[in-house]
C-alpha cells in the first residue's frame, strides 16, 4: 500500500510547478500524448526536450541522418561520442536520461521518404512536430494529418529567426483560461434558494457588527428586488438608473467605512448583466457539429448536452460555476453562501451529466465513456469555451499574398546573406 501511494505521489511532486499552471486535466492530457518529431536538429530537439521534461507520454524521433561535426556546435544533446552514429538514436538516448518515465523511440529514415511511402505511420500520434521540412513534403504531411485529425506543428528556423505554424481542422478548448473573467454570481437572476437566504437576513439591522458584515451578495439581491418592485419588475439598465441604484445602496449605509457596502456599490453592475449567454457561446452551441453522431468528439457531445440544458433546466442560463469571491462577511454568512452556490452548481452539473448519458446512449456510445470529472470541468468552464478552426497549409500557401512573399524570398541563401551583410554593415 505504501509503495502504491508513493508511486501516485511521485508525479504530483515531480510536476508540481506545471500542475499549478494547467491542473490535473492538463497534465493528464500531456501524459497521454504521443509526439512524433521529424528531423532532430536543434529546433526539434529543443522542443522535444521541453516536452520530455514536462512528462509527455511518448516520443518518436524520425531522422535518417548521422551525427556530423556541425551538429556538435548547435545541438546540446549531442557530444563527440555520437559522431558517425544515428542522430535519431543518439537524441533518444539523451532524452531518455532526462525523464525515464517517458517512452522514447526512434526510426532511422528520412522524414520525406516516410511521408511518401508510409503515410499511415503518422496516424498513431497525437501531435506531429515537423522541423526543417521542404514545402512539398510539408503540404503532403498536412493533408495526411488533417485526414486523421492529428495536430501538425511545423517549425522552421533560420539562425536566430524562424516560424511556427499549427495546422489542424479544429481545436476545441474547455479550459481556455482567459485573462479576465467576471464572477458568475447570477445576481441578475437569483434562484429560489439564494433569494430565500437573502430574505432571511435583515439588511437594516442596527447592530453595527452585523450591518457591516452582511455579504454584498445579500445586499444586492435584496436591493435589486426592492428596485424591481418599484420599477415594474425591471432591473436598472440605463446609465441614469444604474447611478440611482448605487445611490440606493449608499442610502442603506450606517457609516462611511462599511467595506461590504463599498463592495456592493463596486459590484452593482452585476445586477444589470443581460440574462442569457454570450454571442460567442451561442455560436458554439448553434454550430452544426453540436448535432452529434457516433463519430462526434467528447467536446461536441458535451456541447449538445449544454444546449439541451439551456433550453430546459437552465431556463436560458449556463450552469453555475459554484464559486464565490472573497468578501467582507460574517463567517457563518459566507459559509452559508458557499454551500448555496456549490449546491446549485452540483445540481446543474448533475442535470448536464444525465443529458450527456442520454445523448451517448442515443448515438450508440457507452453512457459512461465521458467521465464525471470531465463533465464537472466542462460545467465550470462553459462561459470560456473556445473553438478554433484553421485553413490547410495548401490553402495558405496558395494565397496571393504569400505568393508575393515567396517570390521576394525565392533564393533563401541569398536572402540570409543579405540579412547578415546588412547587420554587419548597419544598412
Amino acid at each position: 500500500m505504501a509503495a502504491a501511494a508513493a508511486a501516485v505521489a511521485e508525479p504530483k511532486t515531480k510536476y508540481d510547478r506545471q500542475l499549478r499552471i494547467w491542473g490535473d486535466q492538463g497534465q493528464a492530457a500531456l501524459e497521454k500524448a504521443s509526439i512524433c518529431l521529424l528531423n532532430c536538429g536543434p529546433t526539434g530537439t529543443e522542443a522535444l526536450k521541453n516536452l520530455v521534461l514536462g512528462g509527455i507520454g511518448s516520443v518518436t524521433v524520425v531522422d535518417g541522418s548521422k551525427v556530423e561535426q556541425s551538429d556538435l556546435g548547435n545541438n546540446f544533446l549531442l557530444d563527440e561520442g555520437c559522431l558517425g552514429q544515428s542522430r535519431a538514436k543518439s537524441i533518444c538516448s539523451f532524452l531518455q536520461e532526462l525523464n525515464d518515465a517517458v517512452k522514447a523511440k526512434y526510426v532511422e529514415e528520412s522524414p520525406a521518404t516516410m511521408i511518401d511511402t508510409n503515410p499511415s505511420f503518422f496516424s498513431q500520434f497525437t501531435i506531429v512536430l515537423a522541423t526543417q521540412l521542404p514545402e512539398s513534403s510539408l503540404l503532403k504531411l498536412d493533408s495526411i494529418c488533417r485526414s486523421a485529425n492529428i495536430v501538425l506543428v511545423a517549425a522552421r528556423s533560420y539562425g536566430l529567426t524562424g516560424l511556427v505554424r499549427v495546422s489542424i481542422k479544429e481545436h476545441c478548448v474547455i479550459e481556455s483560461k482567459p485573462d479576465h473573467s467576471l464572477d458568475n454570481l447570477r445576481l441578475h437572476n437569483p434562484w429560489p434558494e439564494l433569494k430565500q437566504f437573502a430574505k432571511s437576513i435583515d439588511i437594516c439591522d442596527k447592530d453595527p457588527v452585523v450591518h457591516k458584515h452582511t455579504p454584498y451578495i445579500v445586499i444586492l439581491v435584496r436591493l435589486a428586488e426592492k428596485w424591481a418592485d418599484a420599477h415594474d419588475g425591471q432591473l436598472p439598465s440605463t446609465r441614469q438608473e444604474k447611478r440611482e441604484f448605487k445611490d440606493l445602496i449608499r442610502a442603506h449605509m450606517l457609516n462611511v467605512d462599511e467595506d461590504n457596502y463599498k463592495e456592493a456599490v463596486e459590484s452593482s453592475y452585476k445586477v444589470s448583466v443581460t440574462p442569457g449567454i454570450s454571442d460567442e457561446i451561442r455560436q458554439i452551441i448553434d454550430d452544426s457539429s453540436s448535432e452529434v453522431n457516433l463519430s462526434s468528439s467528447d467536446f461536441w457531445v458535451l456541447v449538445a448536452s449544454l444546449k439541451e440544458f439551456i433550453a430546459n433546466e437552465g431556463n436560458g442560463e449556463l450552469p453555475l460555476e459554484g464559486t464565490i469571491p472573497d468578501m467582507t462577511s460574517l463567517t457563518e454568512y459566507y459559509v452559508s453562501l458557499q454551500k448555496i452556490y456549490q449546491a446549485k452548481a452540483e445540481s446543474d452539473c448533475l442535470a448536464i451529466e444525465h443529458r450527456v448519458k442520454s445523448i451517448l446512449k442515443r448515438i450508440g456510445r457507452d453512457p459512461d465513456s465521458i467521465s464525471r470529472a470531465c463533465i464537472k470541468t466542462f460545467c465550470k468552464n462553459t462561459r470560456k469555451l473556445k473553438v478554433c478552426r484553421y485553413r490547410s497549409m495548401e490553402e495558405e500557401f496558395s494565397s496571393p499574398v504569400l505568393s508575393e512573399v515567396k517570390k521576394y524570398f525565392a533564393d533563401e541563401d541569398s536572402w540570409l546573406r543579405n540579412e547578415l551583410l546588412c547587420s554587419a554593415t548597419g544598412c
